[in-house]
């Protein structure tokens, strides 16, 4: 576990927060503050449960059921009712980093003193984080509305001391066995707690901000695959120069623009065509238009970011206890905020991906490549060189074009028609996490082919930047030679893209890309 606390109040957290804490096992701590907003919005559900009044999510059933009240002596086996039942998920296993991002997202909203839930609730389900204990939550059972609804009554599950759980190991167990091991009390679920732990956008919210962080990384590695492939297919670099784009003012193409312009300063290479003989000014759209295609990734992933900012400030949850005391229904737990975004990224994930695909395959292109071998082969013929790397490239790309199909588009009626409108945020995050890695992927290939071609330009050298690109790689992949086993090269670079090692070797000599 890490040991950085992490305050978890009314207030929202912050991204690199929930990335702590999902990812790098960061502690969390309740706020005094939303302890009392937590014990003082209780009072209020107590005082509504001893009326004979029916109240939603209190003293009646939930959904198409809302219409029956429930007596007093039935209310403590209601609550446990919609936890058992609605834990009903299915199919592989949920990251844990998605779950953990879950948990504190839904625990920063019991924080908002608008769920009504006991202290203890809050406590515990803190408690299960630092503990490192993860509930088994399963790929099928959202459908974004009532937010995450099966993923979270796994976890509520948990809560209850039911269920399975990961350890702080890994190890699968019985959620009762591994909540005694580490000293933490099963809750007792009062009146409306079950609905409380349930409704949340949470699951969805998690894996936008999780994305989002890596798209941030993996679009600055974008430009950096795009810079070497450029440089390696003696292209220009005239077309990004700031002037030209601030005749089309967007903020992203400008970012990658200045990121390319960095990384292929002082370039032998680029220098060794600059002279009058050079006619290269209209380079293959896949080169000359990168700030173009990145730039807008990043317009895209910023809009994306100020969805994610507004869900982190929310308290969703239905019915709400608001600070007057009054307990009302709504809608705000339907995820087509988070759905929409969630799909606008898998779009330009997809695009960033095929333009990548397409330098590699130039590079490999005698007739395109500019002198370099086919395929960058030792010996075309008897050597294949980055043939099938790029046949990898293709297979991915190809599978990020049926990603990029909206899951927000569809909605399927559920729960007897009241809930006949539904968001799907939780597919298209399922499905923006495979977005991400395969995009990962590409841009690797494409790092390792430019790589490649660049180290077979010499003896004109690369420039800095993107020779300490080259060098970094080295240290996990060999120089050009003949054939070898590939997919252990194609792994490590990935590798080096996800953990950010490549950009920060660009970054040691250009100093930080946006």
């Amino acid at each position: 576990m890490g040991d950085v606390d992490v305050r978890v109040g009314p207030e929202p957290l912050s991204f690199a927060q929930v990335e702590a804490v999902a990812r790098d096992g960061a502690r969390v701590a309740l706020t005094e503050e939303s302890l009392a907003l937590v014990a003082a919005a209780r009072e209020h559900i107590e005082e509504l449960s001893a009326r004979p009044t029916p109240v939603y999510g209190v003293s009646t059933g939930f959904g198409a059921l809302a219409t029956r009240h429930i007596a007093p002596e039935l209310r403590a086996r209601l609550q446990l009712n919609i936890v058992r039942s609605h834990a009903a998920g299915s199919g592989p296993e949920v990251e844990r980093e998605v779950v953990r991002a879950l948990m504190l997202l839904r625990l920063r909203t019991l924080a908002t003193g608008r769920t009504g839930v006991q202290p203890v609730t809050a406590r515990t389900l803190a408690a299960l984080l630092n503990a490192g204990i993860t509930p088994q939550v399963f790929e099928h059972g959202s459908l974004g509305c009532s937010g995450d609804l099966a993923p979270l009554a796994h976890v509520a599950l948990a809560l209850i001391g039911e269920g399975s759980v990961r350890d702080a190991g890994g190890e699968l167990r019985p959620a009762a066995e591994a909540l005694a091991e580490a000293g933490i009390e099963p809750v007792t679920l009062g009146a409306k707690e079950g609905l409380a732990l349930l409704n949340g956008t949470d699951g969805m919210l998690g894996m936008l901000v999780l994305a989002i962080r890596d798209l941030h990384r993996l679009l600055t590695a974008a430009d950096v695959a795009a810079a070497m492939s450029v440089e390696a297919l003696l292209g220009t670099d005239r077309v990004f120069a700031a002037d030209l784009q601030e005749l089309r003012p967007h903020p992203g193409q400008a970012t990658s623009a200045a990121n390319l312009r960095a990384l292929l300063a002082e370039s032998e290479i680029m220098e060794s065509h600059r002279g009058p003989d050079c006619t290269r000014v209209q380079d293959a759209y896949s080169l000359r238009c990168a700030p173009q295609v990145n730039g807008a990734a990043r317009d895209t992933l910023a809009h994306a970011e100020m969805v994610a900012g507004r869900e982190l400030v929310s308290a969703v949850d239905n019915p709400v206890v608001l600070p007057d005391g009054r307990v009302e229904s709504n809608g705000n737990f339907h995820g087509a905020p988070v759905a929409y975004v969630l799909d606008f990224l898998a779009v330009p994930a997809a695009d960033v991906a095929s333009m990548s695909e397409r330098r590699t395959d130039r590079m490999l292109d005698r007739a395109r490549s500019d002198g370099l071998p086919a395929f960058l082969a030792d010996d075309p013929g008897v050597d294949s060189g980055h043939m099938i790397a790029q046949y990898t490239q293709a297979a991915i790309v190809s599978d990020l074009k049926r990603l990029a199909v909206p899951s927000s588009a569809d909605s399927i009626p559920s729960s007897a028609m009241q809930e006949d409108h539904v968001s799907m945020g939780w597919s298209a995050a399922r499905k923006l996490r495979k977005a991400v890695d395969g995009l990962t992927q590409v841009v690797a290939i494409e790092i390792l082919t430019a790589a490649r071609a660049l180290d077979l330009r010499s003896p004109l050298r690369p420039g800095p930047a993107t020779g300490a690109v080259v060098a970094r790689l080295r240290e996990a992949v060999p120089p050009p030679g003949p054939d070898r086993y590939l997919a252990p090269e194609i792994a490590a670079a990935t590798r080096l893209v996800r953990d950010g090692s490549l950009v920060a070797a660009a970054e040691a000599v250009t100093g930080p890309l946006s």
